[in-house]
């Protein structure tokens, strides 16, 4: 016997009718559909490829025109990088669990191996000190292994504490050797004096196992200790302690350490609600440096205004949402952290250089997703991209729909491995 839980129910049965369902909206209907996952990752992923494109080529025109001659430079390079990218989303969106497992392996060696080069004279560093490239022959080949690391850390680790799942209870399985392995990682980042990378590396590796159970004391502890060593790290540093000062204190070194979050400050000011324009920005004009990679967001604010701010953060908004939803719905515990830790990765560097732009905390010097120029970093980010797609198609409902389809067709059905693991 059915049992009516209002009053409005009980009348209508008295009548003799069903009680009424509210109706679904198209949103609802939208977002239940199987494949709503992984178009909720793609279709911002392509806008802000897009808006990314637009602003490289915008912010970049001047300085390539100084510098090299052609104020497509640099967006002819990012145009390459894209492609490449692409295409190994592509191809990792079409990749089972077992295949992104091993090439988890995989990255972890490669980046390893790549961090030690930057050591040796294959290394590439700035004025500034830091030595975190590896270039081979000409400065087309440059790559900065950290964007890789920052990958090998997750793919590795979703597979290692998968296989793991029952044992991490106990903190040597917990810790063991995920921590030390990219301890080691983020140390070899560290020592390239790229500190803000480090940091991002080390927000990632928190964020994982507290997605995976670790107990609060463990990751208070892993945060104290992480503390102190950035705080070592500082204060024994005369560059980082002036950014420090720099933050503090707006008049401190107004043309040097304070020149670039000023100017930021100034362009994303400037663009008022609908900005000065597409192209028209004034502050990529030489007055701020790194305007297409760790600064971009200034340049959208300025040319397209607080509309066009809203609109990249909405974007960003919505990718998370996407991944953390594929971490949640998955059935395959290997793909849940895959899922969580790619998104992690996005949003928090994401936050990072948005708050670096909004000068609500010290510049760290990282780019913003998607969106920045920069080879390594947009390849990597595509690598994920196309992983957390992959996760995407293995949705329980997803893999329905996707049977169905294959047994209409009079297909094979491809059949995934054990969803526990």
């Amino acid at each position: 016997m059915a049992i009516l839980s209002s009053p409005l129910d009980r009348k209508q049965a008295s009548k003799g009718t069903a009680p009424r369902r509210p109706r679904a909206t198209p949103i609802a209907d939208a977002l239940a559909h199987p494949k709503a996952s992984f178009y909720l990752v793609l279709v911002p992923t392509v806008l802000l490829l897009s808006l990314g494109m637009m602003m490289v080529l915008s912010a970049s025109s001047v300085l390539g025109s100084v510098r090299f001659g052609d104020a497509y430079y640099f967006v002819n390079r990012q145009v390459f990088f894209l492609v490449v990218g692409g295409a190994a989303a592509f191809v990792l969106s079409r990749f089972q669990p077992r295949g992104l497992k091993i090439l988890g392996w995989f990255l972890v060696i490669l980046a390893l191996t790549l961090q030690m080069l930057t050591f040796t004279s294959l290394g590439w560093g700035e004025a500034k000190g830091n030595r975190n490239w590896v270039q081979f022959g000409t400065s087309f080949f440059r790559i900065q292994p950290a964007e890789l690391a920052k990958l090998a850390i997750i793919v590795w680790g979703a597979d290692l504490l998968a296989r793991k799942q029952k044992l991490l209870d106990q903190p040597k399985h917990l810790l063991v050797p995920f921590v030390p392995v990219s301890a080691v990682l983020i140390g070899l980042v560290v020592l390239q004096r790229d500190l803000g990378t480090g940091m991002i590396m080390g927000a990632i590796v928190v964020a994982i196992l507290w997605y995976v159970g670790a107990s609060w004391k463990i990751l208070v502890s892993i945060g104290v200790t992480v503390a102190v060593a950035v705080f070592g790290l500082v204060v024994t540093s005369l560059n980082r302690m002036d950014r420090i000062l720099g933050f503090f204190n707006s008049d401190h070194d107004t043309m040097g350490v304070n020149l670039q979050p000023m100017r930021g400050v100034f362009a994303l000011a400037s663009g008022g609600w609908w900005g000065l324009g597409l192209g028209a920005s004034r502050q990529k004009w030489g007055s701020l440096a790194e305007a297409h990679t760790d600064y971009v967001l200034a340049i959208v604010g300025e040319e397209l205004g607080l509309i066009g701010t809203l609109v990249v953060l909405s974007l960003f908004l919505v990718l998370g949402y996407a991944g953390f939803r594929i971490a949640l719905r998955s059935d395959i515990v290997f793909c849940r952290y895959l899922a969580a830790g790619i998104t992690s990765w996005l949003m928090i560097q994401a936050l990072v250089n948005i708050m670096v732009v909004l000068k609500m905390i010290p510049v760290l010097g990282v780019t913003l997703p998607l969106l920045s120029y920069g080879g390594s970093g947009l390849m990597a980010n595509l690598a994920a991209i196309g992983m957390l797609l992959a996760c995407a198609k293995l949705e329980p409902d997803a893999r329905r729909l996707a049977a169905r389809k294959k047994r209409k067709g009079g297909g094979a059905v491809t059949v995934v491995e054990s969803r526990t693991t």
